[in-house]
């Protein structure tokens, strides 16, 4: 499918769907825990229907017909063994933290894991090194220390260290050690993302679950808890927020974004900050998050607490005067895809002057920007990032594989045009 995108001005409000990161964590906990959980506002997108089917395959009872609120019936960590290998579809989440629940199950069998090709590109192997020191068993099927891997309990306690260079790793073992037979320790000698492990440990504090915590560089966690149903809303997501923010510090706009709680852990909540560094005109008010469009200029901003924000935060840029240098996020080239080289690669499309670091990209602004066919290179935060440079050229811009939107964002297209955005999907997946 492509998403065909026009010059648009855009004005009105915005309601932001749930968490991605909050949805799945939510669906993980409450199959794990005693009794009946109630999700509101969950996100219904094919990531957070991954994690729904895995779950239920690993033995949780999920019913998800009414959209606005999904009912859980725990398994109180008795965890399934499917006979059949589950498939997590483009789900890097749901496929780290079902690692960890899986290794709750029974050591004679072995619970099989695959997803789509980026998933069976992204690398697990810090995770499932941990897994085995913590006394399950856990292996890459194909020895390569990706997906698909073969997951066996019992989990029992005891020590490992541990480089996540995505904090889904230690979001997968601070889910699980809490079940496991005997204290566990762990020590964390790189930590990527550090505030979506806080997104998992204020989950962790609303269940009660009691662990040590020095800096996050050690986690003691003791074996035997439990968690226990709950009834929450999912909060409001900023990942999908990144989008509207940076559309309307771009655009000529004035935009409100509804139901952003900044009291949330969830780390994208720094692309307000690093708008109003480049002279966006953004204002926190009772009706909501306020957008304008403002004089931008470049900037140096260190995004390695907000990776999912670089690729539009890289489109930002390009419309920005002056250089702005997009630092310290290398585990952005580990996501759906490299971020790093397809971000460049497209802006250079564009007329954009781009340096690709190691860590980043180097984004000269200020230059005469043309609307052309580009490549979404089936990663769904590239596809939206690219329609917002889309819509701030004349002509046409055509972006391939817009199919991949709907991984987290399926709304992202009729919220944009019920704001006026001039942009439509054609063609079949």
């Amino acid at each position: 499918m492509e998403l065909h995108v026009t010059k648009s001005q855009i004005q009105g409000e915005v309601s932001i769907p749930g968490s991605k990161s909050h949805t799945i964590r939510a669906v993980a906990i409450a199959s794990l825990a005693e009794g009946t959980s109630r999700i509101h506002n969950p996100l219904l997108s094919q990531d957070t229907l991954s994690a729904v089917a895995c779950y239920r395959m690993l033995g949780a009872q999920i019913d998800t017909k009414d959209n606005s609120v999904w009912e859980v019936a725990g398994t109180q960590g008795r965890i399934h063994c499917p006979d059949k290998a589950i498939d997590v579809g483009n789900s890097g989440t749901t496929l780290r933290i079902a690692m960890g629940s899986a290794a709750l199950g029974d050591p004679a069998k072995r619970i099989v894991f695959t997803g789509d090709e980026q998933i069976q590109a992204r690398p697990v192997g810090p995770l499932l090194q941990a897994l085995c020191d913590l006394g399950a068993g856990a292996e890459s099927v194909k020895a390569n220390r990706c997906a698909p891997v073969a997951v066996s309990g019992r989990l029992i306690g005891g020590k490992t260290r541990i480089e996540c260079k995505t904090s889904q790793y230690l979001t997968s073992l601070l889910l699980a050690c809490p079940l496991a037979q005997e204290d566990s320790h762990i020590t964390v000698t790189l930590l990527n993302e550090p505030d979506y492990v806080q997104v998992t440990l204020d989950w962790l504090d609303r269940q009660g679950i009691r662990y040590e915590n020095d800096q996050m560089q050690y986690f003691r966690i003791p074996g035997r808890q439990q968690y226990k149903a709950f009834d929450a809303p999912i909060p409001a997501d900023f990942s999908s927020a990144t989008f509207f923010l940076c559309a309307g510090a771009l655009l000529d706009a004035d935009v409100t974004l509804r139901g952003l709680d900044f009291s949330d852990s969830q780390p994208d909540k720094a692309v307000v900050d690093y708008l109003k560094q480049m002279g966006a005109d953004i204002q926190n008010t009772s009706d909501g998050v306020v957008v304008n469009r403002g004089l931008l200029r470049g900037t140096t901003i260190d995004m390695n607490r907000t990776p999912d924000a670089l690729p539009a935060m890289a489109v930002t840029a390009a419309f920005a005067a002056g250089t702005t240098r997009l630092i310290n996020v290398p585990q952005a080239r580990n996501k759906e895809t490299d971020r790093i080289a397809c971000m460049a690669s497209e802006l250079i499309k564009l007329g954009a002057e781009v340096e690709e670091l190691p860590d980043g990209l180097v984004i000269h602004g200020g230059k005469r920007l043309q609307a052309t066919r580009l490549k979404g290179w089936g990663d769904h935060r590239i596809v939206m990032a690219l329609s917002l440079a889309g819509m701030a050229l004349e002509g046409a811009t055509v972006i391939d594989t817009a199919e991949a939107i709907g991984v987290t964002f399926p709304e992202y297209v009729p919220l944009m045009q019920a704001l006026g955005a001039k942009m439509q999907v054609r063609g079949q997946s």
